[in-house]
């Protein structure tokens, strides 16, 4: 039975997609049947993975009950993905009923015993997109960068996730947040990084200790749709993620049984 893991953070730019396209492939190194959803309607994360949007099923189809989830699964060369489109943004508005908060839970619950990890590329804003991901998600990873305004969007999606667990998801837990492109040799990284650890406490959730550095390959993988861990195998980056992924599994992450 899967564990589900959303990705998010409040301010966009912070490699929530890049993260969820790393992890996904080092996850199904390691031996692990790994489904990744793009659940923003920009799609990066299914262009990344090479994955058809246009004119075949995506998570809009599967999220309007037109579709069974299982016929919206694409096998792309690096994980199986339910990509996104578009289309996605009209969600808000379409769906008003009770419980919509529920309808990517719904959807995964069917998909969650042919699968040990499920890796949700959410959006920045704070809409029923993301509770719809938190309500759906055993964990939540949050990525940042180090900045202020990174700050800022964990401390706002902290709220959201207080919200999530009162009224959806009272079991959903908080993996930690990690720092991307992030460079410790300057001064204003290590001071990100201290504040980081002063709001964490506060709030009640880890920082974990392997943070990603900048890299161009990992920017070039993903234009090119390939693997990261086949195009730049030995790149700072994969090996960054490649110890998140390590302390992921030391911190408890695990798939349900």
């Amino acid at each position: 039975m899967a564990a589900t893991i959303a990705l998010s953070n409040q301010k966009g730019g912070v490699g929530k997609t890049t993260s969820a396209y790393v992890l996904a492939s080092v996850f199904k190194s390691k031996g692990y049947r790994v489904l990744a959803v793009d659940m923003d309607p920009q799609g990066n994360l299914s262009f990344s993975m090479g994955a058809e949007t246009d004119g075949c099923a995506t998570i809009y189809d599967v999220l309007k009950g037109e579709l069974k989830p299982k016929y919206a699964v694409q096998k792309s060369s690096l994980v199986d993905l339910i990509p996104s489109n578009i289309l996605l943004s009209s969600i808000e508005l379409e769906f008003t009923g009770a419980r919509r908060e529920f309808l990517l839970k719904m959807a995964l619950d069917s998909l969650k015993p042919y699968y040990d990890y499920i890796f949700i590329d959410s959006p920045p804003a704070l809409g029923i997109l993301t509770v719809n991901a938190f309500t759906a998600a055993d964990y939540i990873l949050m990525p940042m960068l180090s900045d202020i305004f990174s700050l800022q969007g964990i401390m706002q999606l902290n709220e959201t996730i207080e919200r999530v667990r009162s009224y959806c998801n009272p079991d959903i837990k908080v993996l930690g947040a990690f720092l991307t492109k992030h460079n410790p040799r300057t001064r204003f990284s290590r001071e990100v990084e201290g504040t980081l650890n002063m709001v964490a406490a506060d709030l009640d959730f880890p920082v974990m200790n392997a943070y990603i550095r900048e890299s161009v390959a990992l920017r070039e993988a993903q234009s090119l749709q390939k693997s990261v861990l086949e195009y730049a195998p030995a790149c700072n980056a994969v090996k960054d993620y490649e110890k998140l992924a390590d302390e992921l599994f030391q911190r408890g992450l695990e798939a349900n049984g």
